[in-house]
């Protein structure tokens, strides 16, 4: 008889955001007369900018001719949009990445959840507290995490590392050593970011103790202050140190059409092993590479004009978010983020545990957030609103939060 992996039992509960749905789903089926506001989920409601469409048209209209038609995509991703990711995110900024460094994807969600099938099962893994939990519950699917303590919601042989207001959202060097440390900056959900010399000191601990930090820059094109790295490639040997992964998604609204890349160098080595050859064998295999027409999207985001038109549409996101924060403010609410990232982090009022805030603020205001415990155990106590809304909506949500 077949067996199932059983490490998929020991999850508990269900996807954070699946559960919420759930909730809000519920809640409005008893109440369709509420019109509900929701600034939970991170995903974008801008169109997707002309130029950006008009590289999609253009491509739409190759695949309909003969001569220009494209079949399966290169495993890796098509000269054409690796070469302007290497000049554009990284050359540009000083940074030594090559363009087969470079593996297209249909999105950071996947590679983050993926990338860790290069590592052995015995590898301790490291997280900042709160998480994304996509890190966390992928390496749980992988047999990598030890048991659960529903208690405490931690996992046994998972290494955390509390990023709280008390710290300054600045993790500490891990008492226990780890093999795989998950970075993401600027920070989901906190909103906060580490400034250059403190990624450095980062990049210096992981060559020092032979880890690997995999580095989420999903949202690198939020950051708005001079000594915060827009890539991990900045610092003086992370190319022996570093995965770096990036998504489409919130820079340029590819939410609902996929793209990202994750950069492995090939200075990346356990022993004699490159996991550049590594990842590049896995993606290979499993993946049947990113649609022509997405890839030819996101060649457009580096033209000047989809630079310009993408900038526009950040700085409308960081308005919400500039938005947010200076209004829970002024009404007494304790906030952080929200300057180098698109997400305001604030602190529960009345000593509110995460989900009875998000069941009052649905029931009283009908807003939706989500809730910090979500993110893990430090996450208790704070609760994340996102400023990927439209205005007039962040707006009357801000307004509806302030009159409870």
């Amino acid at each position: 008889m077949f067996k199932i992996n059983e490490n998929y039992q020991k999850l508990p509960g269900s996807y954070l955001f699946s559960t919420i749905a759930k909730k809000v789903s519920e809640y409005q089926e008893k109440n369709p007369d509420r019109r509900v506001i929701r600034l939970g989920i991170g995903d974008v409601t801008q169109p997707i900018a002309p130029a950006i469409i008009d590289a999609m048209h253009r491509a739409v209209d190759e695949m309909g001719n003969a001569e220009t038609f494209r079949g399966y995509a290169p495993d890796l991703g098509y000269d054409f949009l690796r070469k302007a990711i290497a000049d554009n995110d990284y050359r540009a900024r000083g940074c030594e990445v090559s363009e087969d460094e470079i593996f297209v994807s249909d999105g950071a969600k996947s590679d983050s959840a993926n990338i860790q099938e290069i590592f052995a099962e015995s590898c301790r893994i490291a997280v900042c507290d709160p998480v994304y939990p996509v890190y966390v519950d992928s390496n749980v699917m992988a047999g990598r995490t030890g048991d659960y303590d529903a208690k405490t919601e931690t996992w046994s042989r998972v290494i955390y590392m509390p990023t709280t207001a008390e710290n300054h959202f600045v993790p500490e060097f891990p008492r226990e050593t780890p093999d795989i440390i998950y970075l993401c900056l600027p920070n989901n959900p906190t909103g906060t970011t580490l400034t250059k010399s403190q990624l450095q000191e980062w990049v210096d601990y992981a060559n020092r103790i032979g880890a690997v930090i995999l580095y989420d820059a999903a949202y690198e094109a939020y950051i708005s202050e001079d000594d915060v790295a827009h890539s991990i490639y900045e610092c003086e040997g992370a190319r022996t140190c570093a995965i770096e992964i990036r998504s489409f998604s919130k820079n340029a609204g590819f939410t609902g059409v996929r793209l990202g890349f994750t950069v492995v160098p090939k200075d990346l080595k356990c022993g004699d092993v490159s996991l550049n050859a590594m990842w590049a064998r896995r993606h290979g295999t499993k993946f049947n590479g990113a649609p022509y027409i997405v890839q030819r999207a996101g060649e457009a985001v580096y033209t000047d004009a989809g630079k310009a038109q993408v900038k526009e549409q950040v700085a409308y996101y960081m308005k919400n978010a500039a938005t947010i924060k200076t209004g829970l403010a002024d009404a007494g609410y304790e906030v952080f983020g929200g300057v180098n990232a698109p997400y305001i982090w604030m602190r529960t009022p009345q000593g509110m545990t995460s989900w009875e805030f998000f069941d009052y603020l649905l029931e009283n205001a009908n807003v939706v957030g989500t809730p910090g415990s979500g993110f893990g155990p430090s996450g208790e106590g704070y609760f994340r609103l996102t400023a990927f809304g439209n205005y007039e909506n962040t707006v009357e949500a801000l307004e509806r939060i302030k009159a409870l």
